[in-house]
């Protein structure tokens, strides 16, 4: 593991720790976090004051052609009356991803300072949101970044109601053209989805 200066660089993923820990320190400047992305590297943290930078081995991913759609969701999204848009609120999404309670975490890895950066990516046009209404409430949605190699880098998504976030990240992945989905890190939920665990090695040459 390295720490970071103000230097813009990253060290080489190699030198990750067994669980994918790379770096600590630097900062969330539009720069740096493209450069990261452009690496297969991501931060998450829960201290501002304490910037974590990881690149684990395996990487978890969707290869849209993979994409597991089961029979009630088909139905779900037949017959719902949930609404799916593309960045008309990122700021919201954001937002209601860093509110969000989820099992075995006390506290958000989605920080102000987190806020702050993804959202100016977004108005660089490297970070977009995906949005889930109902009766033109809010009730679900993703955010990640898009450098424009054909591979988006989820970050975070929420539900509020039950079946919005699978309808959300469905609808995108089978409404646009990439080769790859960054899911980052395991869970179970995507797996049901079809992501999967690949190496590191592979899956950084998808960002060429």
């Amino acid at each position: 593991m390295d720490f970071l200066n103000s230097n813009l660089s990253f060290p080489n993923v190699s030198h990750a720790t067994e669980d994918g820990l790379l770096a600590v320190g630097g900062d969330l400047s539009a720069q740096r976090l493209l450069l990261a992305y452009q690496k297969g590297i991501f931060p998450w943290f829960e201290d501002d004051n304490t910037i974590m930078w990881w690149s684990p081995d395996p990487r978890f991913v969707l290869f849209p052609e993979a994409l597991k759609v089961s029979k009630s969701m088909r139905q779900v999204l037949r017959n719902s009356d949930f609404e799916v848009t593309v960045n008309t609120s990122f700021d919201s999404v954001i937002k209601a991803c860093a509110a969000a309670k989820r099992i075995g975490q006390e506290d958000t890895w989605i920080t102000k300072g987190m806020i702050d950066a993804y959202t100016k990516l977004h108005h660089l046009g490297y970070a977009k949101s995906i949005e889930v209404w109902l009766n033109k409430e809010l009730v679900g949605g993703l955010y990640g970044v898009d450098l424009g190699n054909g591979v988006f880098c989820g970050e975070s998504m929420f539900a509020t109601v039950s079946n919005a976030s699978k309808v959300g990240f469905i609808s995108f992945v089978q409404n646009t053209n990439y080769k790859l989905i960054d899911c980052q890190v395991y869970t179970n939920h995507l797996e049901s989805l079809g992501a999967e665990d690949i190496p590191r090695a592979q899956f950084l040459e998808y960002l060429v």
